[in-house]
């Protein structure tokens, strides 16, 4: 256990308060920032030799990284049933306070979940085509088969029609999409499947016929199409449906959780990113957090944070902080390793990234696995940093997780005071935002109440 004693030997280093501290070994050292280096990192190297006596016996375990769950169909039915049996007991989950009234600001830009996120009208309206569809050897000079004739036929496919045209107008040409969906031609299916993505895309009674018609139980199958195209128009097709609350409830009841999760492994780019979304618009449903976690949907949404676009890591972290709001999906995000992937994204200023990702590390921090993995990856240090260099929101989530990850724990004060958190924390409690200030000045305060227990300890 570390005091701020070992991380305070001389007793005027640190004087807390509103002046900025000031010694004679930082007065006479000149600091400089260079280029690629923080000046948290210039701090803890000239402190460094009078810090090498802090022992951090007791550290967090290590969280190795991403840890699949790897889940069997027959797991996950058994923890679905489990869920099911406890269906009358409320989701733990953490209790908004006013600390984080807002927080969810960080994601309005996208976390409304809108329709065919991912996906462009002119590229679907091009695909599949006779030049890029895959087809089988035999079928090289075959056009590929159409399930619709008029205004929806390939070469005719004008979405000014679509929208002028009225859902009852549109009844019969459902029904032959829906019915296609069963063709044994994959060919059909996917043309089928890409036309309901459409139809779906921008109107919310086109939403509710094609959800009515009974396209929802034909579409969870394709999920599991080894034809990309075909699982790519499905999985967004069922996105686009699922804006549609009635929608929501006929996707979940159908069963397709767990392909949505299939898709989210194995699917393209594309298709991986609006599989999330789906699970997003799912998990708006509050009873779904649980189902959704319990299916194994927490690694795969890891590893698209990891090795996603810009476009799938924002998917990814909207999901993971929907999912994040109940304490087993926390304890799932920490076990999948999502802390470290997390930490490195704090960094990334100017991507509108780094606060989304101190959101979710807040959350995480609720609970000790939590805390210890972000003190172990090197939390403290990032948001010191943010606290620095970070937007004015950015500055905002840093105090709020630093006070979390202080708030009970001595140790973790320590490790603040030695990664040079003191001057960025007097700084941002005279000039940061008034939620800013009051955290900033709260923190310091513990930070000065621990001084002061170390030095009456003192002999």
């Amino acid at each position: 256990m570390v005091s701020l004693e070992d991380s305070h030997t001389g007793s005027n280093r640190f004087p807390l308060g509103r002046n900025y501290y000031t010694t004679s070994s930082v007065s006479s050292s000149k600091i400089h920032r260079h280029s690629g280096r923080s000046m948290r990192t210039i701090r803890s190297s000239i402190f460094q030799d009078d810090n090498n006596s802090c022992s951090f016996a007791g550290s967090a375990p290590r969280v190795s990284g991403c840890v699949s769950e790897n889940l069997t169909d027959s797991v996950v039915d058994m923890r679905l049933g489990e869920l099911a049996t406890r269906a009358n007991k409320a989701a733990v989950s953490s209790s908004p306070t006013d600390d984080f009234l807002d927080l969810s600001q960080a994601f309005s830009d996208f976390s409304a979940c809108s329709s065919d996120i991912s996906g462009e009208l002119q590229r679907l309206a091009c695909l599949p085509s006779a030049e890029n569809a895959p087809k089988n050897e035999s079928d090289e000079n075959t056009p590929e088969p159409e399930p619709c004739m008029g205004f929806l036929q390939r070469e005719t496919f004008s979405t000014e029609i679509i929208e002028s045209i009225s859902p009852e107008d549109l009844q019969p040409t459902v029904k032959i999409c829906v019915d296609s969906l069963q063709s044994p031609s994959v060919a059909v299916k996917r043309s089928a499947a890409a036309k309901l993505r459409l139809l779906a895309k921008n109107r919310a009674d086109n939403r509710v016929l094609i959800g009515e018609s009974g396209a929802v139980p034909s579409l969870i199958p394709l999920l599991r199409c080894s034809d990309p195209w075909t699982q790519e128009h499905a999985v967004t097709a069922l996105l686009n449906l699922s804006l549609h609350e009635v929608n929501k409830v006929l996707i979940t009841n159908a069963g397709a959780i767990k392909s949505l999760v299939y898709v989210l492994k194995t699917g393209t780019e594309t298709s991986k990113q609006n599989a999330a979304c789906a699970l997003l618009s799912l998990a708006l449903v509050e009873e779904n957090k649980s189902s959704i976690g319990a299916c194994g949907a927490i690694p795969p949404l890891v590893s698209l944070l990891l090795n996603g676009s810009t476009r799938g890591k924002k998917d990814a972290l909207t999901t993971l902080y929907k999912l994040c709001s109940i304490n087993p999906n926390k304890e799932r995000a920490v076990s999948a390793g999502a802390v470290k992937p997390l930490v490195t994204l704090v960094a990334e200023q100017g991507t509108g990234l780094a606060e989304k990702a101190m959101v979710i590390l807040s959350s995480l921090a609720a609970i000790e696995e939590g805390k210890d993995a972000i003190v172990e990856e090197g939390g403290i240090a990032a948001l010191v940093e943010a606290i620095e260099d970070g937007s004015v929101k950015g500055k905002e989530f840093a105090v709020l997780t630093l006070l979390q990850l202080c708030a009970d724990s001595v140790r973790n004060r320590g490790l603040l005071v030695r990664e040079g958190g003191i001057p960025p924390l007097v700084a941002l409690s005279q000039t940061g935002s008034v939620r800013a200030k009051h955290k900033a000045e709260t923190l310091l305060g513990y930070l000065r109440e621990s001084r002061q227990e170390a030095s009456s300890s003192s002999p």
